[in-house]
């Protein structure tokens, strides 16, 4: 039995065929569905110049979303701190949680959001790829002004979001809440999570070490519509591992006639062993697996599947799997 809260990472996918102001007006209908079923909270994703993920900030998207719900808690998963002035993100999502006070979470991340390197200094006015000193700056000057600056009111909950021992160690040293990349990196979730437990300091945000883990996760009533729904995340991973990043985002016929050569078969079906896909029964256990092989004190799912109502239906399908299991 899974006891511990579920939550949602909205990425924005836009699907072929479609405009992306499409993609944005869904991500409203996406909010009221997911809280309607009762997950815990919803993130929002920071990318930039991609064909097969909206561009749209995590600020506008947590301001959207909240006038459009009531309960659910919302916030970036992650915005990205060398990409924005810290004062910047502080007043914003200060802002927010004086707007929608104990909803709003400021998850703070460190990667580009692109894999365009003119995009990624354009975004950083000209400035190149920031050091690990930098961005320990940064994420310190992001806290001290929600402090020092901005306090209008009940403050955003922080998070620090990593996929490697580096952004644990970071996590643990400032004293804050880590989310995993486990739908990432899922191979450095273990190793991080020993350093972040090891080395955590409490903090004011943070007494004790508090872990969620996001796995990339698709739910179907049956395995081969489950594979079928996760087909074009499939060719756009499969690209990556070919180093082409401005891939569109297909419909699953198309990606269900995409040829995978032999390797990329292999290496998609190691990573999707990691994460959670096909029946409700199926996802359930593995989600119950991950939880306790990471002792997470939540689960963010996330699910880039092709179709608005398919997305919403997989996490309807956990969520009365794992109510109808639940202990009385």
């Amino acid at each position: 039995m899974l006891d511990i809260p579920l939550s949602a990472l909205e990425v924005a996918m836009v699907q072929t065929g479609a405009r992306a102001v499409d993609t944005l007006r869904d991500t409203a209908a996406f909010a009221q569905g997911v809280e309607r079923l009762g997950y815990h909270r919803i993130w929002y994703a920071e990318h930039h110049h991609s064909p097969a993920i909206g561009a749209f900030p995590p600020v506008v998207l947590t301001a959207h979303a909240a006038a459009s719900t009531s309960a659910i808690r919302l916030g970036s998963g992650g915005v990205l701190a060398p990409n924005h002035a810290p004062i910047t993100l502080a007043e914003q999502f200060g802002t927010l949680a004086a707007l929608h006070p104990d909803r709003i979470d400021l998850g703070i991340g460190r990667g580009p959001g692109t894999f365009d390197e003119a995009i990624a200094r354009a975004l950083r006015r000209g400035a190149g790829p920031t050091t690990d000193a930098e961005y320990e700056g940064d994420v310190a000057a992001i806290l001290s002004f929600l402090v020092d600056e901005v306090a209008l009111g009940p403050l955003p909950e922080p998070w620090l979001l990593a996929s490697s021992t580096a952004g644990a160690a970071l996590a643990a040293g400032l004293g804050l809440p880590i989310a995993v990349a486990h739908h990432i990196r899922p191979d450095n979730t273990q190793a991080g999570l020993e350093r972040y437990r090891a080395a955590f300091t409490p903090s004011r945000w943070c007494e004790r070490p508090r872990v969620l883990v996001c796995v990339e996760t698709v739910c179907a009533e049956t395995d081969e519509e489950a594979a079928w729904r996760i087909g074009p995340m499939d060719v756009i991973k499969a690209g990556l591992l070919k180093g082409l990043s401005e891939i569109p985002f297909p419909t699953p016929a198309d990606a269900a006639a995409h040829s995978f050569t032999e390797q990329e078969r292999q290496a998609l079906a190691g990573f999707r062993a990691q994460q959670a896909i096909g029946t409700p029964e199926t996802v359930m256990h593995r989600l119950t697996q991950l939880a306790g092989e990471t002792g997470a004190d939540e689960l963010m799912l996330t699910t880039p599947v092709y179709d608005l109502g398919d997305r919403i239906r997989s996490y309807e399908l956990i969520k009365k799997y794992s109510e109808a299991t639940a202990a009385p």
